[in-house]
């Protein structure tokens, strides 16, 4: 018969294990919510994965590119920009898109070269071409970080950002990618879980 309320080595190893995967991933969700109240993504799905669908999945993002660029530019805060994505809405259905909306999307871990983004929930400007049944390509809108000139990102464009959130896409080393990861394992989880 096994004595109440003493644990084995073993048990008390993996409670605690389990606690500190547990706040490990409530920091890192944490992280990834403070960064994702800055950001605007966009997410342009093709039609199909045909050549030509994807083609035109491009093309689209092209205009969309050209529309949003100068108009979000100047843009300091994030509910500016999705203001001027609002009044611009109808233009850049006219560019060519069976749907154009702004909503929460969950998007994976993405690594852009010169940033990298945890896995979470962002406010996004969802472009759809026909069914929406082929491979998508996605960026950030707000702060400009689509743009040819984040080659060599210069602080300015962060500067929407707070001094954490910049810094944690940003940071050099391997650091970021296990944030990310207990990022991505905790989403996964609380999903799972349905909470």
């Amino acid at each position: 018969m096994r004595k109440t309320g003493k644990l084995k080595p073993w048990e008390t190893a993996l409670l605690m294990a389990l606690c500190i995967f547990f706040l490990s991933g409530a920091w890192a969700a944490d992280g990834q919510a403070e960064l994702a109240g800055g950001l605007v993504r966009l997410h342009v799905v093709a039609n199909s994965d045909s050549q030509a669908d994807q083609a035109e999945k491009l093309a689209l993002r092209d205009r969309v590119l050209e529309l949003l660029s100068p108009l979000l530019a100047d843009c300091r805060s994030r509910e500016e920009a999705v203001d001027i994505i609002l009044t611009h809405q109808r233009e850049l259905a006219a560019l060519g898109a069976t749907s154009v909306t702004l909503g929460r999307e969950y998007y994976p871990t993405r690594d852009y070269g010169t940033f990298s983004l945890p896995a979470g929930e962002y406010l996004s400007l969802r472009v759809t071409l026909g069914a929406g049944a082929g491979r998508n390509w996605w960026c950030v809108i707000f702060p400009p970080l689509c743009t040819e000139a984040l080659a060599q990102p210069t602080e300015d464009v962060f500067a929407p950002l707070d001094k954490d959130a910049a810094g944690l896409i940003t940071q050099d080393g391997p650091g970021y990618v296990l944030r990310f990861r207990l990022a991505e394992w905790w989403g996964a989880l609380a999903a799972a879980l349905g909470l």
